[in-house]
């Protein structure tokens, strides 16, 4: 065994603050909810603090969600050590609120265009662009 969290360990506190952005609750009210610190949450997230599986029923409890979730692709009981840039960005802050504002978009067409939108300005190469206004 390596030293540091366990592959499944870090899958999971991902998926719990994956789930908990999606559902815009802190990490401070997430701890509320379940009885530990803000503190211990952030330490399930990141793998550090391996959760309990009485703990991890909570937690889906908590985000009303399927504790199995919490497993979901993961290919047979082991997790991807070597996250690609673009799953890391999925998993941040910023990927799981614009996934959330995504699908929060109900008109179809709407956010095929939004797609083509981004396709476009993602093929734009030497632009100067002035993002501060």
């Amino acid at each position: 065994m390596t030293d540091g969290p366990h592959a499944v360990d870090v899958h999971v506190g991902k998926t719990i603050r994956i789930k908990r952005l999606m559902r815009k609750v802190s990490q401070t009210e997430l701890g509320d909810r379940v009885g530990v610190t803000f503190q211990q949450i952030q330490k399930y997230e990141k793998g550090s603090n391996r959760v309990s599986a009485s703990m991890l029923v909570e937690i889906a409890g908590a985000l009303d969600v399927d504790v199995r979730t919490f497993f979901e692709d993961m290919a047979h009981g082991t997790a991807n050590d070597n996250p690609t840039p673009s799953e890391e960005f999925v998993v941040s802050r910023d990927g799981v609120l614009l996934n959330a504002a995504f699908l929060s978009i109900k008109n179809e067409q709407i956010r095929k265009k939004i797609v083509k939108l981004v396709q476009a300005i993602a093929t734009m190469d030497d632009i100067d662009v002035d993002v501060s206004e």
